[in-house]
């Protein structure tokens, strides 16, 4: 009896630490798996500061408008950067598909602070940003929008709190980027005309804040793919299931 209560507990153990979020290094640290998502993040989040891949209309800090970020894209597909051909800029959701309406929203849409980062409708580095790498957005969740008089901010400045693994998403002082999303919108509101998208989303890690901008604005670009870009022979999952089993066989013996 003794035996079948520790070996369901350890596997209690191993699914409850599946199932909260976590970031495995791949590719000695150029890389991470993010095992919410199931996508695969650059370490270097300003690598276009660095490596243009040859693509003109990048200043020195990695910033580009939103068609040289396609541009960029497609360059590090085909020099199969990191042995992938795959990699795309991070992806959200246009809830409504009616561009950004709001852009004080404090929660629970697609524009503003403290923006879906779980379920169908999250945005990608929204889930990176708050959920896995734990941040907070400079304005709280509040019933209303907009910043009111006697607001106080739930930050006393800007600036990312915890840049995990990663570099290149800036700092608290001097480094304030905003990051592209592969999505374009419009600008024409409260009308937008989606059939001419002429401004693309973004986020920003200064204040956790998603919006939308003029796709000729400068801004980074942090590459990403779908699923796990892991060379290892063994998968990350398996491997997990093996190490439950040796776990369980550990506890065998002990109890034996």
């Amino acid at each position: 009896m003794k035996t079948k209560i520790t070996l369901s507990a350890l596997v209690l153990v191993l699914a409850s630490v599946s199932a909260d979020a976590a970031l495995y290094s791949r590719l000695g640290g150029q890389a991470y798996y993010d095992d919410t998502l199931n996508v695969t993040w650059l370490q270097d989040a300003g690598l276009a500061a660095t490596n243009t891949f040859g693509v003109s209309g990048i200043d020195a800090q990695g910033r580009m408008s939103w068609d040289t970020a396609q541009s960029w894209i497609a360059a590090m597909n085909s020099a199969n950067y990191l042995g992938a051909n795959t990699w795309r800029l991070p992806n959200m959701v246009d809830i409504n598909n009616d561009g950004c309406q709001d852009n004080f929203a404090r929660q629970n849409t697609d524009c503003g602070y403290n923006v879906v980062s779980v379920g169908p409708n999250a945005s990608e580095m929204a889930s990176m940003f708050y959920d896995t790498l734990g941040n907070l957005a400079y304005w709280g969740p509040a019933p209303y929008s907009g910043v009111m008089p006697g607001d106080v901010p739930q930050l006393s400045a800007l600036g990312i709190q915890n840049s995990g693994p990663f570099s290149g998403l800036g700092n608290n002082t001097t480094e304030y980027y905003l990051f592209w999303y592969g999505l374009q919108t419009t600008s024409n509101y409260p009308s937008p005309d989606l059939a001419n998208p002429d401004n693309a989303w973004y986020f920003g890690p200064p204040s956790g804040g998603q919006r939308v901008l003029d796709k000729s604005v400068l801004n980074r670009a942090w590459a990403v793919l779908d699923g796990d870009i892991a060379v290892v022979p063994v998968p990350a999952a398996v491997w997990l299931f093996g190490s439950a089993l040796g776990l369980m066989g550990f506890a065998r013996r002990k109890a034996s």
